[in-house]
């Protein structure tokens, strides 16, 4: 019976003191073990161990090593809480051993709920825990952006339609020579005469080939838009009339067509008016680098009229002919390539965009990336509004199924899945957003460097001063400084297509008029909503709406705020109704108005009490001259007097004016100012005039 309970006082005393022994942080080493079968009760302590224990260990804090922290979390596994302490899952089942615990946790991926099983551990480990959330994975980026396929990964290469952009100055026929291949009337629905978007068609030519155009805008504002048709294009159709010959935006055609690297075929418009000179033209051309085929180069130049339909198979026999050269090709199947022509917001649709198909087949359902959007195709359209299922290469058309509205000009790719879309949509916003702060912290920088040497000025100051304390110059600042002084014009730009909101905004960043300051509020595509009023009601402002509506419910909210809402067709009188709108906003300027002038025969000093005053014989050659109004004496281009008289007379008497060949004295209100013969006297009056202002866009 006593062996019994020595062997049970054995037994505990081992777990215990194998417990204190993990505590430390110490391995139970083979002297440990030795002393424990030996003894079987104390345990021995090595030599080393105590030479190096400080004797007095109250006395010698610095030598004690703190213990480390670790950081855990809730429902951590075990192998979570292996990597947190640096060691394998088996040191922590031995430590195990020793907690009072009723779930046996024998695998790494078991997650341990109980955290006073993890604060337990730790304790036993002899190290100290801090408590954080749990961390994130981070995973690699495996997201990779969209890139068009290279020519040589095509499956199905087969011939393509060519994309043709008809391009030059305004008013020199391109939407009329348009008009006459596809036998409709889209110059008469144009505003002012002028395209003002891109317009994508398709045209067949002898019932055979299939030629897509793209009508681009000659006004000088849309020049992006016109920069966009020559870089989606394969061949640019440069159109110039024969009675005006190179204007300013044919030179800008030509130097984008070049720039895309795109062949030129010349259409000499206009040949039916009478001063039409073609052959001036084609030298005109010379000069600004088209070697046309009469000159001895490669260019060709058809001579049309695209108002009677003069030549026109001449040039689509040219077109085919180039397209034949060029050898056009796209790939049929795989991954559908595009690029948005144009953008525009349906109250009654929703979000729609124009979409050149430049390599595969767009089908319905097909999921599309462009930009920062993407859409699962709906519904597409064809230029005649008709309903279609699929779209080849080379074919434009609508589609409808937008989450938001893409940018004119965005690439756009097909991707397999909705998630794979969203993925990169986020991505790409994601890298938006990081170039926008690497910009920003340039900017921070700057000031933190201009604030900082600002800052090492004044302390050297301070140094200099010494005891006394360094004063502030000048007032006080304020907490608040507003930095808008001065007239300011808000508006709200509302357009029909994202290209004419886009040729807008272009122009307005060339406004640069320290009189009145010009501010966007908002902008978009689309009709006018609630939104725009309410912003224009807070800020004073103007809505402007491009060639679009006003939804009905908008109407009824104009009601209840009154919101200046203005409708312009054509881009340069919505410029113009600006530059009047920011004039009225400006303080009104006094403007000298001539009533009358005289000329001074000879001066006269007369008596006036004890003194002799000055008076000017004059004789009036103009207008005439009022006492109630201002007079300057001018003498060799000199203004030696500004003011008001205090005497008019003819002959003896005083009179309130003077007409035209009339004599007369003046006697000015300064009467230090001596006349002489041959000085020129004004009569003006001080009228009030609106200010103007000084803005050219460009057209």
């Amino acid at each position: 019976m006593a062996s019994l309970r020595r062997l049970y006082h054995f037994s505990r005393i081992h777990k215990v003191c194998y417990g204190l022994i993990l505590e430390l942080n110490q391995p139970a080493t083979w002297s440990v073990h030795r002393t424990f079968h030996t003894s079987g009760i104390w345990l021995k302590k090595r030599k080393e161990d105590q030479s190096d224990k400080p004797k007095y260990p109250g006395l010698q804090p610095s030598k004690f090593k703190q213990k480390e922290v670790v950081e855990v979390w809730k429902n951590m596994t075990m192998n979570e809480l292996a990597s947190a302490l640096k060691k394998d899952v088996n040191y922590i089942l031995d430590i195990m051993e020793f907690v009072d615990n009723s779930v046996d946790y024998r695998k790494g991926h078991h997650v341990i709920d109980n955290w006073k099983v993890i604060e337990e551990v730790i304790k036993k480990a002899g190290k100290r825990f801090k408590i954080i959330n749990k961390p994130e994975i981070k995973e690699e980026e495996e997201i990779k952006d969209l890139t068009r396929r290279d020519p040589s990964e095509y499956q199905d290469p087969r011939p393509r339609p060519a994309v043709v952009t008809i391009m030059g100055h305004v008013d020199h026929g391109k939407t009329t020579l348009l008009d006459t291949l596809r036998n409709s009337s889209v110059v008469e629905s144009e505003f002012g005469g002028i395209t003002q978007h891109i317009g994508a068609f398709s045209v067949t030519v002898n019932n055979r080939d299939r030629i897509t155009f793209l009508d681009t805008p000659g006004h000088a504002a849309f020049c992006s838009m016109r920069n966009r048709g020559a870089q989606c294009t394969d061949i640019v159709v440069l159109v110039v009339a024969a009675d005006d010959g190179v204007m300013e935006q044919t030179i800008e055609s030509i130097n984008m067509a070049k720039q895309a690297n795109v062949p030129i075929i010349v259409a000499i418009n206009k040949i039916d008016k009478p001063i039409a000179d073609i052959d001036r033209t084609k030298k005109m051309l010379l000069q600004h680098g088209l070697q046309i085929e009469d000159y001895g180069g490669d260019i060709q130049a058809v001579a049309i009229s695209a108002l009677k339909g003069t030549n026109i198979e001449m040039l689509m026999e040219a077109i085919s002919l180039q397209a034949e050269i060029m050898d056009l090709k796209s790939d049929y199947s795989g991954p559908v390539e595009g690029v948005v022509i144009e953008s525009t917001s349906d109250p009654y649709r929703g979000k729609l965009s124009t979409l050149l198909v430049q390599c595969g087949t767009l089908n319905k359902g097909a999921i599309l990336v462009a930009g920062t959007s993407w859409c699962r195709v709906r519904v597409m359209f064809n230029d005649n509004g008709e309903t279609i299922q699929k779209a080849s290469p080379s074919t434009p058309v609508q589609v409808l199924g937008w989450k938001e509205l893409p940018s004119a000009g965005d690439v756009t790719i097909q991707v397999p899945s909705e998630k794979k879309a969203a993925e990169i949509v986020d991505w790409r916003k994601k890298q938006e957003l990081y170039e926008k702060m690497k910009e920003d912290q340039v900017v921070i920088d700057k000031k933190m460097e201009e604030h900082n040497e600002q800052y090492r000025k004044q302390l050297e100051e301070k140094r200099k001063l010494g005891y006394f304390k360094l004063r502030r110059k000048g007032p006080r600042e304020k907490e608040y400084i507003d930095t808008d002084t001065g007239p300011k014009l808000c508006v709200v730009i509302k357009g029909d297509v994202d290209g004419s909101v886009e040729a807008i905004l272009d122009v307005l960043e060339t406004y640069e008029n320290p009189k009145c300051k010009l501010d966007v509020v908002h902008y978009g595509v689309g009709p006018v909503t609630k939104n725009d009023v309410i912003l224009a009601k807070t800020f004073n402002g103007i809505v402007y709406a491009f060639n679009t509506g006003i939804l009905p419910d908008t109407k009824e909210e104009i009601k209840s705020q009154p919101v200046v809402i203005k409708n312009f067709n054509v881009i340069y009188k919505l410029i113009d109704d600006l530059k009047s709108e920011m004039g009225k906003l400006l303080p009104m300027l006094d403007e000298e108005e001539e009533v009358g002038m005289a000329n001074v025969l000879q001066e006269f000093l007369i008596n006036e009490g004890k003194h002799k005053v000055p008076v000017a014989g004059s004789r009036c050659i103009k207008g005439k001259l009022s006492k109630s109004a201002l007079f300057k004496l001018v003498r060799n281009d000199e203004i030696l007097f500004r003011g008001s008289v205090t005497s008019l007379k003819h002959f003896k008497d005083e009179v309130e004016s003077i007409k035209k060949d009339m004599e007369c004295g003046i006697r000015l209100s300064d009467q230090s100012i001596n006349v002489q013969p041959g000085d020129t006297i004004i009569c003006y009056k001080i009228k009030k005039v609106p200010q103007t202002i000084d803005w050219d866009p460009g057209f």
